[in-house]
C-alpha cells in the first residue's frame, strides 16, 4: 500500500470539492465544535510544512495546553481566503513535515477526516474510496489525538461494507466511514450505528 499516493489523492480530492462550495457553504458549521468549514480546511494545512521544532514553538504559545494547540496553528493562517486556502492545499498534495508522518499516513487521515467533517453538514456525502478507509480504520484507534481505543472503549465495532471489526463488547454495526467517524468522536454519527453497541455509542458521543 503506497499511503504517499492514498494521501494525495485524498487532499486532491478534497482541493476539488472546495473549489465548487459557494460563500455561503464556506461559512457554515462543520462537526468540528465552534469551526465553520474555512477553519477545517484552515487547520488542515496548519501543520503543512512544520516540524518538531515548529510543534514545540506552537506549545509554548499555548501554554503548553494541547487542547490550545490547534488553535494556536490555525490563527497562523487565518488571514488566507478561500481561493489561497485552497491554492495552499494544492501546493502541497503531498504531506510535508508534520504530516508526512508514518508515511504519508498522517496526512491521509487528517483531510479524510476532515473532509467528511465539510461534507456531513453540507449534506454532500461522497464514497470513500474503499483502501483509504482500510488503512484509516486502525490508524484511528491507535492514534492519539483522536482518541479512537477510548471513544470505543468496550464496545465491539463492525464495518458492514468492509469486514472490518474491532473491540469486546456489545456490536455496533454500520457503514466504514460511519464507523471510522465514530472512533474519531463525531457527535451524531453514532446514530448510523446499529445494534446495542449503538446505544452505548450514542449515549457517550451524543
Amino acid at each position: 500500500m503506497n499511503v504517499m499516493a492514498l494521501a494525495r489523492q485524498e487532499r486532491s480530492d478534497l482541493a476539488d470539492f472546495l473549489e465548487g462550495l459557494t460563500p455561503d457553504q464556506w461559512e457554515a458549521e462543520s462537526l468540528c465544535r465552534g469551526w465553520r468549514v474555512r477553519d477545517v480546511v484552515g487547520h488542515v494545512i496548519s501543520y503543512e510544512a512544520h516540524g518538531s521544532g515548529d510543534l514545540l514553538r506552537r506549545f509554548a504559545r499555548a501554554r503548553f495546553r494541547f487542547g490550545a494547540l490547534n488553535e494556536v496553528a490555525l490563527a497562523e493562517y487565518a488571514h488566507l481566503d478561500t481561493r489561497q486556502l485552497v491554492a495552499f492545499l494544492r501546493s502541497h498534495l503531498d504531506p510535508r513535515g508534520s504530516t508526512a508522518r508514518l508515511g504519508g499516513g498522517v496526512g491521509l487521515v487528517d483531510a479524510l477526516i476532515h473532509q467528511q467533517d465539510i461534507r456531513r453538514p453540507l449534506g454532500k456525502p461522497r464514497i470513500v474510496p474503499e483502501e483509504r478507509l482500510r488503512y484509516a480504520l486502525p490508524f484511528a484507534v491507535t492514534a492519539p489525538p483522536l482518541r479512537g481505543f477510548w471513544n470505543a472503549r468496550g464496545v465491539r465495532l463492525v464495518a458492514t461494507d468492509l469486514d472490518w471489526s474491532r473491540g469486546k463488547g456489545p456490536e455496533a454495526r454500520g457503514k466504514a466511514e460511519a464507523v471510522l467517524m465514530v472512533l474519531a468522536g463525531r457527535a451524531g454519527v453514532a446514530h448510523e450505528l446499529t445494534g446495542p453497541g449503538a446505544d452505548v455509542l450514542q449515549r457517550r458521543l451524543g
